[in-house]
């Protein structure tokens, strides 16, 4: 590792988190542990068919907490849904948050409790480092295996009025705790472990390319990449394997862990607006788009992603010309896309022509994309969104 990078300046945070089967029933002592009387519970609505929420509220109410349900959300939490929850919280006499679900749940939970601590509108909290007093003490139980939600300093809100995905980053957003249970994620359905999945590499990918990436990170973001190449595939063959879940889940973990610290980039930014204008899931958004950012990128950090291709699966000679390993990397990105059953273009998703000079405008004014690689013009986003919408890789 050169010196320069391993000798600069870098912070690492991170929460503290319990990992392995039966985390879960740990919500209501680590909750204990911080001095919480009475939880909020953001709970995703659609985990309450296969008893989720209610097993974490019987944690909580065995070890002396009482639990305050809140599960009014979407699957893109929306600024109006964060203001309803925090008028709850403060109706309830809560002094602390539980979120179980994805990363809407743990998004929105985060949310609430800086709107409860700041007395504050979510939205004046966009961009980096305005969140002026930290949130009450915030245990997740991820219910998925890719937000990395758990773990980070970021939220992400529906900006309702404008239609776009407004990001909040600061590292009071950063839980206390986070149970991750692999038991828990075997309940998702194939579409949703495919685009999580697929979430958690696209973090990986952007914080190793990132401008802010550090010895911390780099070890995090491959490993992530790693573990994502084996254990999704094994995951969708055999849903019920929990080994390859508790693999996803160590792949979220890191991938994580490592864009919270280095940050993001194009993809994001591109994924946000997108998101945002036509409510669509994240992971498939950032799915979507991946390969094409990664074309764009790829020669201002070529021996980075040349690395990354290789933990894919890409296969090249070192002294192989730099356009052969290129188009090695892109076809182990797009193609492991593809293995996992992920064809659609942007097109299929509604997304027209005209729709393209918004989304890049809104896109480049997203703060992931100043950890990008390469710098991007508005001419720039347009030119891989269109390529997006055209074709699949």
């Amino acid at each position: 590792m050169p010196e320069q990078l391993l000798l600069s300046l870098r912070k690492f945070v991170a929460p503290e988190f319990v990992f392995g089967r039966g985390a879960l029933a740990l919500a209501g002592r680590q909750a204990a542990g911080l001095g919480v009387r009475r939880a909020l519970l953001v709970a995703d609505p659609g985990l309450f068919a296969f008893g989720w929420p209610d097993k974490v509220a019987a944690s909580l109410v065995a070890a002396g907490i009482e639990p305050r349900l809140f599960s009014a959300l979407s699957s893109n939490p929306r600024d109006h849904e964060v203001m309803a929850g925090a008028a709850l919280f403060d109706e309830s006499g809560c002094d602390a948050l539980v979120a179980v679900g994805g990363g809407s749940a743990m998004d929105c939970a985060k949310a609430i409790g800086i709107v409860a601590a700041n007395r504050r509108h979510i939205l004046t909290f966009e961009g980096v480092d305005n969140v002026g007093r930290p949130g009450p003490p915030l245990v997740c139980v991820p219910a998925t295996a890719g937000t990395g939600a758990d773990v980070s300093q970021f939220a992400v809100v529906t900006d309702t009025a404008r239609q776009v995905k407004v990001v909040i980053a600061s590292k009071m957003l950063i839980p206390d705790a986070s149970l991750i249970d692999p038991e828990v994620t075997a309940t998702m359905p194939r579409e949703l472990s495919v685009h999580t999945g697929l979430d958690a590499l696209t973090h990986a990918v952007e914080a190793y390319v990132s401008n802010a990436h550090g010895p911390m990170t780099d070890l995090l973001a491959l490993e992530a990449v790693r573990l994502v190449r084996v254990n999704l595939p094994r995951v969708l063959a055999a849903p019920g394997d929990i080994d390859a879940r508790g693999g996803m889940c160590l792949a979220s973990l890191y991938a994580g862990m490592a864009f919270s610290n280095a940050i993001l980039g194009a993809v994001h930014a591109m994924a946000h607006s997108l998101g945002g204008l036509l409510d669509l899931p994240h992971g498939l958004c950032n799915a979507i788009l991946l390969d094409h950012v990664v074309r764009y990128n790829y020669d201002a950090v070529a021996d980075r992603y040349a690395t990354l291709g290789r933990a894919l699966g890409a296969r090249f000679d070192d002294d192989a010309p730099e356009a052969v390993k290129k188009e090695s990397v892109l076809e182990a990105f797009s193609g492991f896309k593809k293995a996992m059953g992920l064809t659609m273009t942007l097109a299929d998703l509604g997304v027209t022509p005209q729709a393209i000079p918004e989304l890049a405008r809104k896109a480049l004014a997203d703060p992931c994309l100043l950890t990008n690689p390469r710098e991007a013009a508005q001419s720039d986003l347009e030119a891989i969104y269109e390529d997006a919408r055209r074709a699949a890789s």
